[in-house]
């Protein structure tokens, strides 16, 4: 009987555990990632002459570039070690922020 309950309460923590997990990020925490791209890219993805603006991208192009600076697949002088610093999720949801800002 004991162990049958430890079975369910460990499946009961693992449960809540992955739902947690499939909750959008707060807007708030996925803003703070942005910002770390303000320095090159500008306040909310809107970048001085020169540099890549990334405000009103395509969700899916941020995306894909993201993921190829992550896996080396796209040459840089930083953003392969950036985006290294992120999980997947977390580069999906800072690209739907920057696809959601304003040129």
């Amino acid at each position: 009987m004991k162990t049958a309950i430890q079975i369910l309460t460990l499946g009961a923590w693992l449960g809540a555990a992955s739902w947690v997990q499939a909750q959008a990020p707060d807007p708030l925490q996925v803003r703070s990632w942005a910002a770390s791209c303000a320095n090159c890219h500008g306040t909310d993805g809107r970048a001085q002459p020169g540099m890549a603006s990334l405000a009103g991208a395509s969700k899916d192009d941020l995306l894909k570039k993201m993921l190829d600076f992550k896996a080396g697949r796209q040459p840089a002088t930083i953003m392969h070690q950036l985006a290294k610093g992120y999980s997947d999720d977390q580069i999906e949801a800072i690209a739907a922020y920057f696809a959601a800002q304003k040129n």
